[in-house]
């Protein structure tokens, strides 16, 4: 039932102030909610920002290293360069809970396969083609700290939206629909003692003795 079609009894009244103060405290946790999301919002973006300027200095430098280490093997010889595989990779995450949203930090494990194949020496070797792959293999790891920085900003911008919907629902329509609903039954009730008072004073008035 709305506030507004409420009888305006004493009963509904104290009832009314009740739900008034459940309803602000829930308005006082709500506003702190959304302020400490848009903080953690505003640091998890500053994250995404140096990791996206990380990334690509460290493309541009890989595409260097990936030049030089062909200009040194050629493309026959450096596909032949033995690799590091990615067979035992994995994203590692640890996760912890923030005003209800998960948050998550990424790392990638594993990728130094310890396999035969992978340990072998290179038959021309060459310090082009060590930091190629150095290169490559630190431009991965950052990737894997953005995609947990951008999973978190995901979640923290829909529960901020959300937390902010309801903050405004209650702001702008409960909060002021219970006030508006106690003012009228205050008049009403306000009235209606009035009337009582009216009343009883003519009552008293009529059952006077007539003096004479």
């Amino acid at each position: 039932m709305n506030a507004t079609d409420q009888a305006p009894t004493r009963a509904a009244v104290l009832a009314l102030r009740e739900e008034q103060v459940v309803v602000g405290e829930a308005y006082d946790f709500l506003d702190e909610k959304r302020l400490l999301l848009a903080a953690e919002l505003l640091r998890q973006l500053e994250a995404y920002a140096r990791l996206c300027a990380r990334i690509e200095s460290l493309a541009h430098t890989a595409g260097r290293q990936l030049a030089a280490a062909v200009g040194h093997h050629g493309l026959e010889g450096l596909g032949v360069y033995p690799t590091v595989t990615l067979a035992g990779a994995h994203v590692g995450m640890t996760q912890r809970n923030f005003m209800g949203v998960t948050l998550v930090e990424t790392a990638l494990a594993g990728a130094e396969s310890t396999e035969p194949e992978a340990r072998r020496a290179a038959a021309n070797p060459s310090p082009e083609a060590v930091q190629c792959r150095q290169a490559f293999s630190e431009l991965l790891q950052q990737g894997a700290l953005l995609a947990g920085v951008s999973g978190n900003l995901y979640r923290l911008q829909v529960e901020y939206r959300l937390t902010e919907r309801r903050a405004r629902a209650l702001e702008n329509v409960i909060i002021p629909e219970i006030k508006q609903a106690l003012r009228v039954m205050d008049t009403h009730l306000e009235e209606l003692d009035f009337e009582d008072a009216v009343r009883v004073r003519l009552q008293a008035r009529l059952h006077q003795p007539a003096i004479g």
